[in-house]
């Protein structure tokens, strides 16, 4: 009927981006790269609890990338496995690690744009900086396996100028 149909145009002229800064990591080896670190125990707990969150509020992603950083992989994987996303299907871009909002809007705007559901996976303070270019003045910090996640009322993945968006989830370990 035409409802339906008015339904589908609406959705299918909406994006939905979901942020997650990769959980706690360890600092125990200080051999290590940054580039290396393991999640720590607490970060173990809460990646997968974050996932059992996103699948209570609905995210659904269609495509997962992440920073290649250990903790951040780690990260979207057990998230991945929580909500049934298949582990096959993450993609690592190594301009998510330590990215500020401009690099990015530049992962965002290479996706298909037959992509309307998209997650990304990586580290502060760029992913502060992004949630606050997603929704001015929304926090001042978003913790290790903080979420935000919005619905974007455009058709296509260029953000540079800032749409409007749609706040659908801000989540984080400690959020009562």
């Amino acid at each position: 009927n035409r409802h339906d149909v008015t339904l589908r145009k609406y959705l299918n002229n909406m994006k939905t981006l979901t942020i997650m800064r990769h959980a706690k990591s360890s600092w125990k080896d200080i051999s290590l790269r940054d580039h290396e670190r393991p999640l720590n125990k607490r970060g173990h707990r809460d990646a997968p609890e974050m996932g059992r969150r996103l699948k209570k509020h609905g995210v659904r992603p269609s495509l997962i990338v992440s920073s290649p950083a250990v903790r951040a992989w780690s990260t979207a994987k057990a998230v991945a496995k929580e909500i049934g996303y298949p582990s096959e299907f993450l993609e690592k871009d190594p301009d998510l690690y330590h990215a500020s909002v401009e690099r990015s809007l530049d992962v965002i705007v290479s996706q298909d744009e037959r992509c309307n559901n998209l997650m990304l996976f990586g580290h502060n303070p760029g992913f502060t900086d992004f949630a606050n270019f997603l929704v001015p003045g929304l926090t001042n910090n978003l913790p290790t396996a903080g979420i935000v996640s919005v619905a974007i009322h455009q058709d296509d993945w260029n953000l540079f100028e800032q749409p409007p968006t749609e706040l659908l989830v801000h989540d984080w370990p400690k959020k009562e």
